[in-house]
């Protein structure tokens, strides 16, 4: 057998071997400048980092940013708040409720405060409305302005179920930017309200939204009902309690005295005592510093009494003896030998259809001593109308 001439090297046939020598240590340094590069781009990141956080010059400008133009003019809606705002912002008060104590062993007397709240101005004879629950633990109180000026106030009258409260200061009329009033009787769900308060003592504060209800009941601290309550959403903070809701022309419309909140904290439902309630009651406490609320002359069952017996109406329990139900024929419960003996049930006033207790309230809401009222009355089966002289009650 021949072979080859030319015998051939295995390092012929390994082209993929690792060159020797200086081959080897030429790759090494590509490699090493490489990372540092890497290195180096890292480094130089890291500090421009710290750089721009703060830490080290800034690499910015410290020239402000130019500042964007203004349109001409703000929205219509945005100027009537302002110019309502700006207004009638000092007829809102700051109101802090006081209590004398007189000390046994000095017999010094120190004013110890009660609570705070907001009020209005009502005239310019010195005379601030606000909620009854503002001033309930007082026996005085102070009023602050809206220029910061503080004037002994005196509770001229109080109409705690209503959550209404009459104060009277002596300061220079002058001072004294009375509120417009307005009606709460034709007002609409969604039309745009201001709540104005001067919680703390701080400076006055605005909150705007819509009325989101009209017809709300609510209890007041007495737990007798107020009727037709201003429901809204307009922000409304304990200490904005006794401070004015307005109509978008600045017109008074309400009081601001509660919000519907679990905590405390406002929830987005904020109530108002309707200004027509307020206009009603405010001249009467001037005048003689309680309010003198027609009556029948009669005592009522409490609701579930009815309700257990299954007897729509209100039952009466008795009637005052020569009052204006006793004079019209009308007889309450009696006691028998064998218990207790219906007399008659109140089952309407005029055209207002009565099941319940709050349904009398109210009508007697819209009514004056001296007013002639016409009463359905069923006893036993038997229906009969009555007339009645509503009376003052004690």
């Amino acid at each position: 057998m021949s072979q080859s001439l030319y015998p051939v090297s295995r390092e012929a046939h390994s082209p993929h071997r690792a060159p020797a020598g200086g081959d080897a240590g030429l790759l090494t340094k590509v490699l090493a400048i490489l990372l540092l590069v890497v290195a180096g781009a890292l480094v130089f990141t890291v500090v421009q980092l710290r750089r721009g956080s703060g830490r080290g010059p800034a690499v910015y400008s410290v020239e402000p940013r130019p500042v964007a133009p203004r349109p001409d003019k703000l929205g219509s809606a945005e100027t009537s708040t302002i110019d309502v705002f700006k207004k009638f912002a000092a007829s809102v008060v700051h109101i802090t409720s006081l209590e004398s104590h007189r000390d046994r062993m000095t017999l010094n007397v120190t004013d110890i405060p009660q609570g705070t709240g907001s009020g209005f101005v009502w005239d310019a004879t010195g005379y601030i409305v606000t909620n009854f629950h503002v001033v309930a633990h007082g026996n005085r109180a102070t009023v602050t302005l809206n220029d910061g000026s503080s004037y002994p106030a005196k509770i001229v009258g109080t109409a705690p179920d209503k959550d209404i409260a009459v104060l009277k200061i002596d300061a220079p009329p002058s001072k004294l930017v009375p509120l417009p009033v307005g009606s709460s009787s034709d007002l609409e769900v969604g039309q745009s309200v201001l709540a104005i308060g001067n919680p703390f003592g701080l400076d006055q504060t605005l909150t705007t939204g819509v009325i989101s209800g009209l017809g709300r009941e609510i209890k007041s601290m007495t737990q007798r009902s107020i009727f037709d309550v201003i429901q809204t959403d307009a922000s409304i903070n304990p200490g904005n309690s006794g401070g004015p809701l307005l109509d978008s022309s600045g017109r008074l419309i309400g009081i601001n005295t509660a919000i519907y909140s679990p905590t405390g904290a406002y929830a987005g439902i904020g109530f108002a005592v309707p200004v027509d309630t307020v206009n009603a009651i405010v001249p009467q406490l001037v005048k003689s510093g309680k309010i003198t609320r027609p009556g029948l002359g009669i005592n009522i069952v409490q609701d579930h009494v009815a309700q257990q017996q299954n007897i729509k109406g209100v039952i009466i329990l008795g009637v005052t003896p020569g009052g204006a139900a006793d004079k019209a024929g009308i007889t309450g419960t009696s006691r028998t030998q064998a218990g207790w003996e219906l007399g008659d049930v109140l089952v309407r006033i005029d055209n207002v259809e009565l099941t319940k207790s709050s349904d009398l309230f109210r009508a007697m809401d819209s009514h004056k001593v001296g007013d002639v009222v016409e009463l359905e009355l069923v006893n036993k089966g038997n229906r009969r109308t009555v007339k009645v002289e509503l009376q003052p009650l004690p």
